[in-house]
C-alpha cells in the first residue's frame, strides 16, 4: 500500500499546517477530515520516482547532468 501525505487546513489567520502521512489503499477515497482530530485535510501531491528508461540516447548518453545540476541524469 502507497504512503500518502495529507496537510491540515488551518482554520484561523495564523495557524500553521501540520503535514502526516497514512499508508491507504489506492482503491481508498482522499482523506477530507485528520484521522484523530477531525480537521480538515487535503493530500498533499509529491513527487515519485517513476520508472526511467536504462537504453541508448536521453541525458545520459549526452553526458548526464540533468536540469538538477547533480549529474543524476534525472531530467
Amino acid at each position: 500500500m502507497p504512503t500518502y501525505v495529507y496537510e491540515t487546513i488551518p482554520q484561523f489567520e495564523g495557524e500553521p499546517a501540520k503535514r502526516f502521512e497514512i499508508r491507504q489503499s489506492m482503491k481508498d477515497a482522499a482523506l477530507t477530515q485528520h484521522p484523530d482530530s477531525g480537521q480538515p485535510v487535503r493530500r498533499v501531491p509529491i513527487g515519485g520516482t517513476g520508472m526511467m528508461g536504462g537504453g541508448s540516447g536521453g541525458a545520459q548518453a549526452s553526458g548526464g547532468g540533468g536540469s538538477c545540476g547533480t549529474g543524476c541524469g534525472c531530467h
